[in-house]
């Protein structure tokens, strides 16, 4: 149960413009003969969300807002059955530092910087987050399984183009040719206007696609496979370059399954599903009251004689709970501990 403490978007005509769009949608879908698979999110809310939760300025917005983003398309590129992903991205000595994205299969996203504002020298030319995240840097994703005694951990290292980056992780790590691009459009106030992202996958060749005659004792040929996927990776580059820009499109009112449609329409795309994700924290107060009982007995001893209401951050999400030290007391009692 999701339980975070909403914060509110101040802005009464953003509110309003935000009412008339159309709610946020992961449409998930293949193509090319079930050779490719990908998503398409619209996610004009989330990034809104983020945004309010922690009181981001414009630069901020925009590079949690492209990792976020990255964050809620790898749970259909990524996750398999119930899982749970870490995304460290870890550049420290560049202004923006880096940030962490969890995404879970269950539909939801949370993610902070790791340095409260960046530091700009001068007015932005463009929108190259290089100069913000570039430099010595690397990048881990750690999948939690139910099923696994220990999280999977994969690390590469980083260029200061996120969803560069990303292409990179799954080439790399999982041998999975992919495509990710993400945008995020304001308007002249600094307000979201539009956001969403797209993923391609080109999955490899399986046991029953191989072409050509295999003869016993002899080595297979996959040259006409890997021939045919040069040709798909090949479509895709060109037909991504045709694409719009998300950010653009989604604040236009338009819906992820008609980009689908439109940018794909060579290679017959289908529809597979459609996923609710949002821009979520499953902290509450009660989880901090627990772990706040766990602290050694000296420091609880100190909390109870200040006497003094404590207020505690979700690192997260931004939400702030304030907890009287009378409940972690008797919290403590009540599970048995002294």
């Amino acid at each position: 149960m999701i339980v975070m403490i909403k914060a509110q978007i101040n802005n009464k005509e953003l509110e309003e413009y935000l009412e008339k769009l159309p709610k946020d949608d992961m449409v998930v879908f293949t193509m090319g003969d079930g050779r490719i698979r990908g998503a398409v999110f619209g996610g004009t809310h989330f990034v809104n969300t983020m945004r309010a939760q922690h009181n981001t300025g414009i630069l901020e917005t925009y590079i949690l807002g492209q990792a976020s983003l990255c964050g809620a398309l790898m749970i259909p590129a990524k996750m398999k059955g119930m899982e749970h992903i870490n995304w460290r991205y870890d550049v420290p000595d560049s202004p923006a530092k880096g940030f962490n994205v969890e995404a879970d299969s269950r539909g939801w996203v949370r993610s902070f910087l790791l340095t409260d504002r960046i530091p700009i020298e001068k007015p932005l030319e463009n929108w190259d987050m290089k100069p913000f995240l570039g430099g010595e840097g690397y990048m881990s994703i750690q999948t939690v399984h139910p099923d696994d005694k220990f999280p999977q951990t994969s690390s590469v290292n980083t260029t200061g183009n996120i969803a560069d980056d990303l292409v990179f992780f799954f080439d790399k790590s999982e041998q999975i040719k992919s495509a990710v691009t993400t945008s995020i459009q304001m308007d002249r106030q600094g307000r979201v206007i539009g956001a969403g992202g797209i993923f391609v996958q080109v999955m490899p060749v399986t046991g029953g696609q191989y072409k050509g005659e295999k003869k016993k004792g002899a080595e297979v040929d996959t040259s006409a496979d890997k021939d045919e996927d040069e040709e798909i990776i090949i479509k895709l580059e060109e037909t991504f370059k045709k694409a719009p820009s998300l950010g653009t499109w989604f604040s236009q009112g338009h819906t992820g399954e008609e980009l689908i449609q439109e940018l794909f329409a060579d290679l017959n795309p289908v529809i597979a599903l459609h996923r609710d994700i949002k821009w979520e924290c499953p902290c509450s107060r009660e989880s901090f009251i627990n772990y706040m009982g766990t602290l050694p007995a000296d420091e609880l001893e100190d909390i109870k004689a200040k006497g003094e209401e404590l207020e505690v951050k979700c690192n997260n999400c931004g939400s702030v709970y304030r907890i009287k030290p009378e409940e972690i007391i008797i919290k403590k009692i009540a599970s048995g501990a002294e």
